[in-house]
């Protein structure tokens, strides 16, 4: 799984371009005029919404708007972000494809069916169902933004300017929690409403983040690592600054939206968790099998694919329980994985470290297979401790383009008796290397890309990748051992019955 600034922007949007495809960029010896309007059209569409959207610029490595936020949420952001993608479009129709290397029209290609799923997610039909819903437990600026800030995630804290942006961010950044507020209002009046168990989650997520200290908040990481080579009155200043805006301005924020979501909103918000039972919803599932496989299938075709692949992997499991002489039923093999010690870390420190044995074996083994490797490192830590209740299993965040930032690997350490031993190997291998952090970081490092390709793309490709590169896990040797065998069909099984 994949969780990005880009996923989070657009999880309630057209969750479009997420990821980069590696197409092999070989240009035509004299470029002509279709060419040159195509790349220029990337360019100029590229920049814009780097203009539109600073945090994206940011996560780049690209400082120029960094003293801002963003909007993301009010009815004018929103309307420049449809009116771009149309502009994007009706130049794009002015170019001859026919007139395109092989190269260039699949580049036309993908560009046209992301602008045409952009366009989707900005229909006032389908508007006015996602902008009311801002967050939820699993995306969400609350959850991103800390880390974004903490002075390890995508922000910088080198120079002072950077100090002052990080301020000048916050601020806006209390606008954005307060316009969240206003679109639950909206969507509690027209009767669209997220689901109990997520708002929730939420409620809990920021009260995670309230019982902190200011010391402990990740917004104040920056003041522990302030650069040795400021001055002690820029120090003083800074620190001052930078607890106001944590006491008396994101904190604040986030109280106003915990109390509006736990005495209005949850009251009144779905029992029900499914898409089909909120208003529109049905319409939602459909838009989004296409947006996130490609394909034109129906929920059924889906489902029934999701049923043939449970009872494959389940014979793949059954397998692995003669294998190791288990006697009992395969529910029985399920709870002795769960429960017997042999399959558990004692300690989070030993959990660290497992991932950190894991990642040299790969490393000692990923040069046989693989020709080309990214210039930029990869990081394992775990989830920080204020949010890693309600994330996933596992996840990858991509680097700068310069390796400036190195790719990271998040492992989950929450209810530590639960992180069993058997799906340690899989879990790497689809969110570290060589699965996400290779195909992103390969992508982001091909300059001779369009941007769009080199940052954007599509889940079915990020994750088909992902998949891939588990099954490597035979290849190398990693899946002799059954048990993790049994690992990587446990989340097959896990994408299977999803």
């Amino acid at each position: 799984m994949r969780r990005s600034l880009t996923g989070l922007l657009l999880a309630t949007l057209s969750p479009v371009a997420l990821f980069a495809q590696p197409v092999a960029a070989q240009q035509a010896p004299a470029e002509n005029a279709a060419a040159r309007d195509l790349h220029q059209l990337f360019k100029d569409s590229d920049e814009a919404s780097l203009r539109r959207n600073p945090l994206f610029a940011i996560f780049r490595g690209d400082m120029r708007f960094a003293d801002r936020f963003g909007d993301y949420i009010t009815d004018a952001y929103f309307a420049a972000e449809k009116k771009a993608n149309e502009e994007d479009m009706a130049r794009l129709a002015k170019i001859d494809r026919s007139k395109l290397n092989p190269t260039d029209q699949i580049a036309y290609d993908v560009f046209q069916w992301q602008a045409e799923q952009t366009a989707i997610g900005y229909r006032p039909d389908v508007l006015k169902l996602n902008a009311v819903r801002p967050l939820n437990h699993f995306y969400g600026f609350h959850t991103f933004y800390p880390t974004f800030s903490s002075g390890q995630g995508g922000a910088p804290f080198a120079t002072l300017t950077d100090y002052e942006n990080g301020l000048k961010r916050h601020r806006e950044f209390v606008i954005y929690l307060d316009r969240a507020i206003g679109r639950f209002r909206e969507g509690a009046e027209s009767g669209i409403f997220e689901t109990k168990l997520t708002i929730n989650n939420v409620i809990a997520q920021l009260d995670a983040q309230l019982a902190q200290s200011t010391e402990e908040s990740p917004y104040y990481g920056p003041i522990k690592q302030l650069p040795a080579s400021f001055s002690d009155a820029d120090k003083a200043r800074l620190t001052a600054d930078y607890k106001a805006a944590i006491e008396q301005g994101i904190y604040p924020a986030y109280r106003r939206l915990r109390d509006y979501l736990k005495t209005e909103y949850l009251p009144k918000a779905r029992d029900t968790v499914g898409l089909s039972s909120m208003k529109g919803g049905a319409m939602l599932y459909k838009l989004a099998i296409e947006n996130t496989t490609t394909l034109p299938l129906d929920a059924e075709t889906v489902h029934q694919t999701g049923l043939s692949e449970v009872a494959r992997i389940k014979g793949e499991m059954e397998k692995v329980r003669t294998e190791v002489g288990f006697t009992g039923t395969l529910p029985q093999f399920f709870d002795y994985l769960r429960n017997d010690p042999k399959f558990k870390k004692e300690s989070r420190a030993a959990l660290t470290q497992g991932y950190y044995d894991i990642g040299k074996q790969v490393d000692a083994k990923i040069g046989a297979y693989f020709s080309t490797l990214p210039k930029a490192p990869l990081e394992i830590r775990p989830y920080e401790e204020f949010r890693e209740k309600y994330e996933a299993g596992g996840s990858y965040q991509q680097g700068t383009p310069d390796g400036s930032r190195p790719g990271t690997f998040y492992f989950n350490a929450y209810d530590l008796p639960s992180r069993t031993t058997p799906g340690e190997v899989t879990l790497y291998l689809h969110e570290g290397a060589p699965g996400h952090h290779f195909q992103i970081s390969l992508a982001q490092e091909n300059d001779k890309l369009p941007a769009f390709m080199r940052f954007g793309g599509n889940t079915a490709f990020a994750e088909g990748w992902a998949l891939y590169a588990e099954t490597l896990g035979y290849d190398m040797g990693f899946y002799k051992d059954p048990y993790s065998r049994q690992g990587t069909l446990d989340d097959e099984m896990l994408r299977a019955m999803r």
